[in-house]
């Protein structure tokens, strides 16, 4: 029987829990590529950690959530940055394991944020680098 989320945040003390993605299938197309080792990296909008979101905070180890609301991952944030996205180096777009280019990356990152609070090339976005500590599929 899969480990509660109860359980899990007692494990974990300081633990948030968040969702990778804005639907069913998405979300379980990244959860796959942290699995797979691919996605070792996510960017937020920070407008969205301004309204409520939980910031990463870099040593905590965090809770991914599939869109079930079920535990699917433990992940500890190893770095963030905050930048605007016009500022995402290639090697921050490659990491998210996502795209096979920076332009691909913001092509994809673009048409999300478009979906979900509007995009602009100066927007301020938050990415994080973290590193899977357990698999709970």
């Amino acid at each position: 029987m899969p480990e509660s989320l109860a359980s899990l945040k007692a494990r974990y003390g300081d633990a948030e829990t968040f969702v990778l993605g804005d639907s069913r299938a998405l979300c379980e197309h990244l959860i796959g590529l942290v699995r797979q080792g691919r996605k070792t990296a996510s960017t937020g909008a920070l407008r969205d950690f301004e309204q409520g979101e939980a910031m990463p905070r870099p040593g905590r180890t965090d809770i991914v959530l599939d869109w079930s609301g079920d535990p699917a991952l433990v992940v500890r944030t190893i770095e963030v940055r905050r930048c605007t996205f016009a500022q995402v180096t290639e090697e921050m777009a490659l990491a998210e394991g996502e795209d096979d280019s920076l332009a691909a990356w913001r092509e994809g990152h673009r048409r999300y944020f478009e979906r979900t609070g509007g995009f602009s090339p100066d927007m301020d976005i938050v990415w994080e680098r973290f590193m899977l500590v357990e698999d709970l599929g």
